[in-house]
């Protein structure tokens, strides 16, 4: 079984998280002289391209037999749903109550399972500035690839949740890591630059996912307890094949948005571990624009949103069948 996970860390870390660029000029010693020319050029060496290890290979045969798998059987859709998956405006309010309201992990636990229950709306309320980061392991075509699928996919998110969201290369909000295991060391190192007060037990999730898992999302609230995001961190395999590599990026950033857990019983959606889709759902599409309603706050409980979440779900649908 494929497994996204999504983990709410408190704001323990989100202080040292806007560190400065080393790069810039500014931090530059006033004093550094130009260095004086070599009479000529140093001899430059060839890199020799690196060949995974014996573990990133295992891995990526195993992802690719897991995705022919799903695939075989029907599974991993990229039509969004249609006339075999219908949902009322009814069925969308639950399933928003599920996914919006509910986390799948108990908050600074770690993987550790929550209990389920509804808790209060969390979203964004600044712009939502998307960066990615890939290792080394991932080819250049791959990479040039994989920026155009996230270019547009936050277009897209944007669009439909009425948000700003966008991808930039600087002064990012939302990082994407997409790394795997021959990237460790670069992985610690983007960590120590974009979240240097992660905690121990928090980090060595990231540094030692379980297979199980495919990609994670982080998001840091204000607060120990608040609902307002203001930092995530995701991280994607680059083991994985090229359909689960874009399912992840449609998962992570989002559940990063605000839709935090999956439910059995959300059709047509990705929030479901029965992997019938891979890309998001035009269903899905619907939850994340009722989420950034503007009638819809940060911290909202259940109770205090559930008659709201009606009322959108019910003008979104057009009342019927969708």
């Amino acid at each position: 079984m494929r497994r996204w996970s999504h983990i709410l860390w408190s704001c323990a870390a989100l202080a040292a998280l806007s560190a400065c660029d080393p790069f810039l000029a500014s931090n530059i010693p006033a004093d550094t002289k130009p260095q004086a020319r070599p009479d000529r050029p140093a001899a430059v060496s060839t890199p020799v391209a690196q060949q995974p290890s014996e573990q990133a290979m295992a891995l990526r045969s195993y992802y690719a037999r897991v995705q022919e798998d799903l695939l075989a059987q029907g599974l991993l859709r990229v039509d969004g749903g249609g006339v075999d998956t219908p949902f009322t405006d009814r069925m969308l309010a639950r399933n928003f109550e599920r996914i919006a309201l509910a986390e799948e992990y108990t908050r600074g636990a770690g993987l550790q399972p929550s209990s389920g229950a509804l808790g209060e709306i969390k979203k964004w309320l600044v712009p939502v500035r998307v960066d990615v980061t890939f290792g080394d392991s991932l080819s250049a075509e791959d990479q040039a690839q994989d920026r155009q699928t996230l270019g547009a996919y936050t277009r897209r998110l944007s669009r439909v949740s009425g948000h700003p969201i966008s991808l930039v290369s600087s002064q990012a909000n939302f990082h994407v890591l997409v790394m795997g295991e021959d990237d460790k060391a670069q992985l610690r190192a983007t960590l120590d630059r974009i979240v240097p007060g992660m905690e121990a037990s928090s980090r060595a999730i990231f540094l030692n996912l379980p297979r199980s898992i495919h990609c994670l999302v982080v998001a840091f609230a204000d607060t120990n307890s608040g609902s307002a995001y203001r930092q995530a961190v995701a991280l994607v395999r680059t083991e994985h094949p090229d359909l689960t590599r874009r399912a992840c990026y449609h998962e992570e950033l989002a559940q990063g948005l605000g839709l935090a857990n999956d439910d059995q019983n959300a059709r047509p959606s990705i929030f479901n571990d029965d992997e019938e889709f891979a890309l998001l759902t035009t269903h899905d599409e619907l939850l994340l624009k009722i989420l950034y309603d503007p009638s819809l706050t940060p911290g909202m409980t259940a109770d205090q949103a559930r008659p709201i979440v009606r009322t959108l779900a019910l003008e979104v649908t057009g009342g019927g069948p969708s």
